[in-house]
C-alpha cells in the first residue's frame, strides 16, 4: 500500500495541472446538476403542495348564471365539487395599477379548492366591502391587508382584508383576469356582467378531459363560456423554472459525459507513455489489480474531492445566489428529498467517473511485466503519397510532417479528435441557446411579439376617441383593434384562446413559420399549442363554440406564439363581426416606431388620456423570465472550457510522448529544434482544427433541433432557433484553434530540445 501511494504521490506532482482541472470540471458538472435538480423541485413542488393543501379541484367551469350546474357533482368520477359560485367580472385600481378581476362571491371559505392565506384573513360578514386577493393579483397591485381598491366609474371601494394562495391559474395581464373572493352579497354592487363557476374534484385526475367532455354535454355547450383545467394551472406554476433546470441537466450530464471520456483519453494516455515504469512495477511484485488501483483510486480521489467541494458549495452559498437560482436553491433545501438528492447526484457523477476510469485502468493491468520491443516502423507511420508530394512541392517539412503526425493512427486519432469535439460541440449549443434569447430582445417582431404596448379604454374613452389619442402619438407606427374570446374546441375538452386582431384593410404581422398569413374570410392561423391539442395542420378547418355560436375558420398558417402555452387561434376582427355584428374591440396592439421606449411611449398615452382613463402596459417578452439562463450558460462554458483544456492537455502529452522516438531520425535529416517543435504544435493545431470543425458541423443542426423541439413542447412552435452569427463562430473556432497552439508550444520546444541520452533511453 505505501508503495502505490508514493507512486501516486509521484505521478500527481507531475500531473498538478491536470489534476486541477479534474477537480474543477468535476466541481462544475456536479454543481450544474445539483442546481438543474434544485430548480425542477422549485417548479414542480411548490404547485403540487399548494394543490395538495388546498384540496384544489381539477377543473373549473364557467357557465351562465342561469345554467343549472349541481348535476355536475353527482357525475361518476367526480369526488366533491366546489361551488357554483356566482361571479362577475370588473376591473379595479389600487395605486395607480388597474387589473381586470374575476369576483368570486363566497359566503365560507371553502372546503375544495380553499384558499391558503398568506397575510391578513378571511371574509368577515361585518364587512360586506371586504375581499381577499389572489397572491399573484396581489403583487401586481402592490396590495395589501388594509388598502382600498377602487372599481370602475367611481361605484365603490374594496377594503383588502386578506391575501390567499390559490391553486388556480394565476393572473396574467392581459390574458387572464385576477381572482377576488367577496362576500355574495356585493356582487350586485360592484359590476354588470354575471356568471357563475364550479369546480370539480375528481377521483383520477387523468380522465380529466373526459371529465370535461361529459360535463360540456350535460350542460349545453353553449352554457359554457371557459374550462380550466389542473394542468394548464401546473404549466403556468412552473414557467421558465422547469426550462431552466432543463437547459443545466441536459448540460450537466453532457458535460458529465465529455469529463468521463476526457478522463478515460488521459488515463490511455498516460499508460502508453508509462509502458517501462508499469512493466517495472510489475517486475517488482505489483499484481495487475494493484495497477488498476493505482489509477482508480487516484481519479476517484479527484472526483470525490470536486464532488464533495461542489456539494458544499451549493449547499452553503446555493440560497445567496441572485435572483431565482437562489430562491430555487432555498426553497429546495426544505424540501424532505433534499438530502437524498444532495447526496445521490454526487454519487452518481463519481460513480460514473470511476466507471470510465476502471475501463482505462483496466489495460493498465494488461501490460507485461517484460516491455515488448516496438515495431522499427509503427503501423501506419510511412509517409502517404500525399505527404511526399508536399513535401516535394516545398511545403514547410513542419507542416507536411504535423499533419502526418496528426492522422498516422486512425483509430486513435479519430478518438481523439471525437473526445475534443464533444465538448466543443456543447459550447455551440450554448452558444446558440444564448444568440435565441438575445433575438428575443433584439427581434421581437420575429419572434412572434409585433406589438410592444397593449392599450384598454378606460371609464369614458370611446373606441374613435382611443384611436384619436394613440393617433396622435408620434412614436405609435399602428395601432391594430383587437378582441379575445374563450371559444371550446372540437370535443369539448377544453377552452382556448380565439383573438380577433387587425383588419382585412389594416391586417395584423404574424410572425408565420408555416402557412401564409390569414388575407380571406374564415381564414385563420394558429400557435403550435392548439394544433397540438386539436390534432390538426395547416389546411385543415377546425370548429369552434363562442358563446353558443359556431364559429368555423381555416387554418392557413401557423404563427409563433410565445403567449398562452401557444393554445391560440387568430383571425381577423371583421372576421369575427361576421358571426356577431355588435363585436367592438376590447383592446388595441401597438407597434411603435424604431427606436422608441415602449415605457416612455405608456406615460405618455397614460398622461395625454387622463388618471383611470386608459390602461396601458408593455407587451411581457418571454425573455425577460430567462434572464438567469444567462449566467446558467456563462458557468456551463467554463466547465466545458476546463474539459476542452483536459483533453487537449492529454492530446499534446500524447503527441510529445509518441514523437520520443523520431528526435534521432529528425535531428539527423538536419531539421532544426524550431522545426521539429513546429511538427509537434502543427499536429496539435490539425487536431483543434478537426474537432472545432465536427463541432460546427454538429452542434448547429442539434441546437436548432433542441431549441424548436423545446418550442414545440411548449406550445411556441419551432421556428425560433438562431445559431450565432458567422463572425461569432469564426472568432469561437479561432481561439480554439489558435489556444490549441498556443497550449502546445512550451511542451513541444521541452520536448525538441531533450539532451540525447535522455532521447535514447525513451526509445530503448
Amino acid at each position: 500500500m505505501r508503495a502505490m501511494l508514493r507512486w501516486a504521490h509521484s505521478d500527481l506532482r507531475t500531473h498538478r495541472g491536470e489534476a486541477l482541472f479534474l477537480v474543477l470540471a468535476t466541481v462544475g458538472i456536479v454543481t450544474s446538476l445539483l442546481l438543474a435538480t434544485a430548480l425542477f423541485g422549485y417548479a414542480t413542488n411548490p404547485w403540487q403542495r399548494l394543490f395538495t393543501q388546498s384540496r384544489g379541484a381539477h377543473v373549473w367551469i364557467h357557465t351562465a348564471p342561469s345554467t343549472e350546474v349541481s348535476e355536475l357533482a353527482r357525475l361518476a368520477g367526480v369526488e366533491s365539487a366546489a361551488g357554483p359560485y356566482r361571479t362577475a367580472d370588473t376591473t379595479v385600481t389600487s395605486r395607480g395599477t388597474r387589473a381586470s378581476v374575476e369576483l368570486r362571491g363566497t359566503a365560507e371559505r371553502p372546503e375544495v379548492g380553499r384558499p391558503l392565506l398568506t397575510s391578513g384573513r378571511w371574509l368577515d360578514p361585518g364587512r360586506p366591502d371586504g375581499v381577499v386577493l389572489e397572491s399573484s393579483l396581489a403583487r401586481t397591485l402592490l396590495a395589501g391587508p388594509g388598502d382600498v381598491l377602487s372599481l370602475p366609474g367611481g361605484t365603490g371601494k374594496l377594503t383588502v382584508l386578506g391575501v390567499a394562495d390559490s391553486a388556480e391559474p394565476r393572473y396574467r395581464r392581459g390574458e387572464r383576469p385576477g381572482l377576488v373572493w367577496v362576500p355574495p352579497a356585493a356582487l350586485p354592487r360592484t359590476a354588470a356582467e354575471h356568471g357563475q363557476v364550479i369546480g370539480l374534484r375528481l377521483t383520477d385526475p387523468d380522465d380529466t378531459d373526459y371529465a370535461v367532455q361529459r360535463a360540456v354535454t350535460l350542460l349545453g355547450a353553449g352554457a359554457v363560456s371557459e374550462v380550466s383545467a389542473w394542468q394548464q394551472a401546473r404549466a403556468e406554476a412552473e414557467g421558465d423554472n422547469r426550462l431552466l433546470g432543463l437547459v443545466l441537466g441536459l448540460f450537466g450530464l453532457g458535460a458529465l459525459v465529455a469529463a468521463g471520456l476526457a478522463v478515460h483519453g488521459a488515463i490511455g494516455t498516460r499508460i502508453r507513455g508509462h509502458l517501462r515504469d508499469i512493466s517495472i512495477l510489475k517486475a517488482i511484485g505489483f499484481t495487475p489489480g494493484q495497477v488498476v488501483r493505482i489509477f482508480l483510486l487516484q481519479h476517484l480521489a479527484y472526483a470525490l474531492l470536486g464532488a464533495v467541494a461542489a456539494a458544499g458549495l451549493t449547499q452553503a452559498l446555493g440560497p445567496l445566489l441572485p435572483g431565482r437560482l437562489g430562491d430555487a436553491v432555498g426553497l429546495w433545501q426544505g424540501i424532505p428529498g433534499h438530502t437524498a438528492a444532495l447526496v445521490a447526484v454526487p454519487v452518481g457523477v463519481v460513480l460514473f467517473i470511476g466507471a470510465t476510469t476502471g475501463l482505462a485502468a483496466w489495460r493498465a493491468g494488461r501490460v507485461p511485466p517484460v516491455p515488448v520491443p516496438r515495431a522499427a516502423v509503427p503501423a501506419g507511420g510511412r509517409l502517404s503519397g500525399v505527404a511526399r508530394r508536399a513535401l516535394g512541392l516545398g511545403l514547410p517539412p513542419a507542416l507536411v510532417l504535423g499533419w502526418h503526425r496528426a492522422f498516422t493512427r486512425r483509430a486513435r486519432s479519430l478518438a481523439t479528435v471525437a473526445r475534443l469535439a464533444l465538448p466543443l460541440t456543447l459550447i455551440v449549443v450554448a452558444m446558440s441557446a444564448w444568440t435565441t434569447i438575445d433575438r428575443f430582445q433584439s427581434e421581437p417582431e420575429r419572434v412572434g411579439l409585433a406589438s410592444a404596448l397593449t392599450v384598454r379604454a378606460g371609464d369614458g374613452l370611446g373606441d374613435a376617441e382611443t384611436r384619436a389619442l394613440l393617433a396622435r402619438d408620434p412614436e405609435v407606427a399602428a395601432a391594430h383593434p383587437g378582441v379575445e374570446v374563450a371559444a371550446l374546441v372540437s370535443g369539448q375538452t377544453a377552452t382556448i384562446a380565439l383573438r380577433g386582431l387587425g383588419t382585412e384593410a389594416e391586417p395584423y404581422p404574424f410572425t408565420l413559420a408555416e402557412g401564409r398569413p390569414a388575407r380571406g374570410p374564415d381564414e385563420a392561423v394558429a400557435g403550435q399549442g392548439l394544433l397540438d391539442l386539436l390534432d390538426v395542420a395547416v389546411g385543415d378547418w377546425v370548429r369552434l363554440t363562442v358563446a353558443g355560436r359556431p364559429q368555423i375558420l381555416h387554418i392557413v398558417g401557423r404563427s409563433i406564439e410565445p403567449e398562452n402555452a401557444g393554445r391560440t387561434i387568430s383571425t381577423s376582427l371583421d372576421t369575427l363581426r361576421e358571426n356577431d355584428p355588435a363585436l367592438r374591440p376590447t383592446f388595441y396592439q401597438v407597434r411603435l416606431r424604431d427606436g422608441a421606449d415602449p415605457r416612455r411611449v405608456a406615460a405618455d398615452l397614460t398622461a395625454a388620456a387622463g388618471p383611470g382613463r386608459l390602461d396601458v402596459h408593455t407587451v411581457t417578452n418571454p425573455a425577460d423570465g430567462l434572464s438567469p439562463l444567462r449566467g446558467v450558460v456563462v458557468g456551463l462554458l467554463g466547465v466545458l472550457a476546463l474539459i476542452g483544456l483536459v483533453e487537449l492537455l492529454t492530446a499534446i502529452g500524447g503527441t510529445v510522448r509518441e514523437s520520443e522516438r523520431d528526435l534521432l531520425a529528425l535531428k539527423a535529416i538536419g531539421l532544426s529544434p524550431r522545426q521539429i517543435t513546429g511538427i509537434t504544435v502543427t499536429a496539435t493545431g490539425c487536431t483543434a482544427l478537426a474537432a472545432t470543425a465536427v463541432a460546427l458541423a454538429l452542434g448547429l443542426p442539434l441546437a436548432h433541433w433542441l431549441i424548436d423541439a423545446q418550442g414545440g413542447s411548449s406550445g411556441v412552435g419551432a421556428g425560433i432557433a438562431r445559431g450565432p452569427s458567422p463572425v461569432v463562430l469564426s472568432v469561437f473556432a479561432a481561439a480554439a484553434v489558435l489556444g490549441a497552439l498556443a497550449l502546445a508550444v512550451l511542451p513541444a520546444l521541452r520536448a525538441a530540445r531533450r539532451r540525447l541520452a535522455d532521447t535514447l533511453g525513451a526509445v530503448a
